[in-house]
C-alpha cells in the first residue's frame, strides 16, 4: 500500500486524500466568511441603533412621549430659543403617504407581474420586463426634479382639479387649490419607486409555480382568471406579501424625492391635495442646517422613530409570510 491510504476497504491515492483536505479547508473558509458577513451585519445595525438613541436620548428625555402627539415645529421659539417641536404632524404624513402609496403600487405591480409571468408574449416579456425593472434604478432626485417640473404641474393643471369636481365631497380630494406640490405628488413618485420592487419580486415568483399544477387546473376546466386566483396567487402568497412590505420599507424610509415634492408643511390636514412631510424628508430637509442641539436631537427623535417603524413592519412582514407558509402547507 505505499503512497497510498485504505480506509473502510476503499483505496485513496495522495491526490485524493490532498484534494479532501483541501475541501476541508475551503469549507472551513466559506463558513467562517458566512459567519463573519451576518455578523458585520448585526454589528451595523446595532451600531446604528447606538448612534441614533444616543443621540436622540436629549429629545427623549425634555419632550417625552408627547412628542408623539404634538404637531409644531418651531425651531427658534420655546425656552432659550431651543425650539418646541412634535412629530405628529410627519407621522401623519409618513402614514398617509405610505398607505396611499402601497393602496397604487401593490396591485398595479402584482398586475404587472401576473402579466409578464403568464400572458405577455416572449419578445414583449423582454422587453417591458427590463423597462419596468430600470424605474427602480432612476436616481430619487432625478424622479423630485421630474415631480417638480413635470408632474406637479401637470396634477395642478389637470388631474387635481377634475378630482376636486367629481370627488371633492370626500375630505382625501377636497381643499383649495394648490401648487402641485403636496401629499398627492409625494404618493405618486413613492409609487413609481415601489411599483418595479413589487413587480420584479411578484414576477420571479409566479415563475416558480409549478406549470402542472396550472396545467391540472385548466384540463379540470379552470378559467385562466381561476389558475391565477386558485393556484398561481395562492401559492406565491407569502412571498407577494413580503415584496408588499418591502417596498412598503421603502416608501417610509425615502427622503430625497419626497423632501423636493411634498411641500414641507407642518400641518394635519384631510386633503391629499395640502402640503405636508414626512419622517424622513424632515430629517433630509433640515438635519444639515440643523443650528441648535435641540433641534438637532429632535430629529434623531423622528429617526428614531422612523427606526421603530421599520422594525415592526419588517416584524410583521415575517409573522405574516409564515403565516401564509403555515395555511400553503396546511392545504397542500
Amino acid at each position: 500500500m505505499s503512497g497510498a491510504v485504505r480506509v473502510a476497504g476503499v483505496r485513496r491515492g495522495p491526490a485524493r486524500s490532498r484534494r479532501e483536505a483541501t475541501d476541508r479547508v475551503g469549507d472551513g473558509v466559506l463558513r467562517g466568511l458566512c459567519f463573519l458577513a451576518a455578523l458585520l451585519a448585526i454589528l451595523a445595525i446595532v451600531a446604528i441603533a447606538y448612534q441614533v438613541i444616543h443621540r436622540a436620548s436629549p429629545a427623549v428625555s425634555r419632550f417625552g412621549a408627547g412628542f408623539l402627539a404634538h404637531s409644531i415645529w418651531q425651531p427658534n421659539f420655546g425656552v432659550a430659543g431651543e425650539g418646541t417641536f412634535g412629530a405628529a404632524a410627519f407621522l401623519y404624513g409618513t402614514a398617509v403617504t405610505s398607505f396611499a402609496t402601497m393602496l397604487l403600487a401593490l396591485p398595479i405591480g402584482v398586475s404587472i407581474g401576473l402579466y409578464l409571468s403568464m400572458l405577455a408574449p416572449l419578445r414583449l416579456r423582454g422587453v417591458i420586463g427590463p423597462l419596468v425593472e430600470m424605474l427602480a434604478a432612476i436616481p430619487s432626485v432625478i424622479l423630485g426634479f421630474w415631480g417638480i417640473l413635470v408632474l406637479g404641474p401637470f396634477l395642478q393643471a389637470h388631474v387635481e382639479p377634475f378630482l376636486h369636481r367629481a370627488l371633492g365631497f370626500l375630505p382625501v380630494f377636497g381643499g383649495p387649490a394648490t401648487t402641485g406640490a403636496g401629499l398627492f405628488n409625494a404618493t405618486l413618485i413613492l409609487t413609481i419607486m415601489v411599483v418595479p420592487i413589487v413587480a420584479s419580486i411578484s414576477r420571479d415568483l409566479f415563475l416558480t409555480v409549478p406549470q402542472e399544477l396550472q396545467d391540472g387546473a385548466t384540463a379540470l376546466g379552470a378559467t385562466r382568471w381561476e389558475v391565477v386566483r386558485g393556484i398561481v396567487i395562492p401559492s406565491a402568497a407569502s412571498g407577494v406579501v413580503a415584496a408588499a412590505f418591502l417596498g412598503l420599507g421603502r416608501a417610509l424610509g425615502e427622503a430625497i424625492a419626497v423632501t423636493q415634492v411634498i411641500g414641507a408643511g407642518n400641518s394635519i390636514h384631510g386633503s391629499l391635495f395640502q402640503t405636508g412631510d414626512t419622517l424622513a424628508s424632515r430629517i433630509a430637509d433640515q438635519y444639515q442646517g440643523a443650528t441648535t442641539k435641540t433641534l438637532v436631537a429632535s430629529l434623531f427623535y423622528l429617526a428614531l422613530i422612523l427606526l421603530a417603524i421599520e422594525l415592526v413592519v419588517n416584524v410583521a412582514a415575517q409573522l405574516i409570510a409564515r403565516r401564509f407558509d403555515v395555511r400553503s402547507a396546511v392545504s397542500i
